[in-house]
């Protein structure tokens, strides 16, 4: 059942959990993804990022269909959602192409060009019934899988300022999370999330959500987190799935094994993300 991320995070919100939200550069993470939400009867995001282009995986016009097709034919919820478009021309694209979330991302901007350029994108979304996440604050490195970066957290008064002059429907905060591997543990700043969640009136996004703890995803989530974003330790365990193979001869005998250790790695991420 494909759906938008404002309506798949009304989900979330009744449940006092978390919907996971997946990066899915290829055919194999899509059904690992949608076969893991399936198998746990739980809705779920899948997401195309704009650096994957930039990474030789699939254009964007190459996965939207697809997604879009798996997502419409699954037995669960599912939002397409655009992930970290930093291009506007680009996210419009997304938009044409039938994704029913695009994050517009202009963390590394001027405040006052991210607002305007967001509200760009609100306008033409809202034609469409598309919904639009942004980001205040920066988590530093994109989604690389190389992890680092300098973070610069979300500050309380100009999101909550942002959130209202924009009308987005949900926003990505920095609060101690970064892309990729993480090269030390985490340090979250749980109050800095409590804080933003209780002035603002849409739903917080933790972007850089794998190798997070799962004490640490729960504290997150009761503060207020209604979707996070996950793939890094989902590739990896896709990767470590193909290595322990004893026969590595065939490509498609590879592809399912990567399958597979995604889908289990992924389910494990849903369990925790929605509390159960």
């Amino acid at each position: 059942m494909l759906v938008n991320l404002k309506n798949i995070l009304k989900i979330a919100e009744a449940k006092n959990c978390a919907i996971g939200s997946f990066n899915t550069p290829n055919l194999e993470s899509i059904r690992a993804v949608i076969g893991a939400a399936e198998e746990l009867n739980q809705p779920v995001i899948i997401m195309h990022a704009q650096v994957h282009e930039e990474m030789g995986l699939c254009k964007m016009d190459e996965i939207a269909p697809i997604m879009q097709f798996m997502a419409e034919r699954s037995s669960v919820p599912v939002c397409v959602h655009l992930d970290h478009g930093t291009d506007i021309d680009y996210v419009k694209r997304g938009i044409d192409l039938g994704f029913t979330s695009v994050m517009y991302d202009g963390s590394e901007l001027n405040l006052e060009v991210n607002r305007a350029n967001t509200c760009i994108i609100k306008e033409i979304a809202e034609r469409e019934d598309v919904s639009v996440e942004a980001e205040v604050g920066s988590m530093g490195a994109r989604e690389s899988g190389e992890g680092g970066g300098e973070s610069i957290y979300t500050d309380p008064e100009p999101a909550l300022k942002f959130v209202n002059d924009t009308g987005i429907d949900a926003l990505a905060c920095a609060f101690g999370t970064a892309h990729g591997i993480y090269l030390k543990e985490p340090k979250l700043d749980f109050d800095r999330v409590s804080k933003i969640r209780s002035m603002i009136d849409v739903p917080i996004v933790m972007h850089g959500g794998s190798g997070v703890s799962p004490e640490d995803y729960k504290k997150v989530i009761a503060c207020g987190v209604r979707k996070i974003n996950y793939y890094t330790y989902m590739a990896k365990a896709g990767g470590e799935a193909v290595e322990k193979m004893a026969d590595k001869t065939f490509f498609h005998d590879i592809a399912a094994a990567a399958e597979n250790g995604m889908k289990e790695n992924a389910k494990a991420a849903i369990r925790i993300f929605a509390g159960l």
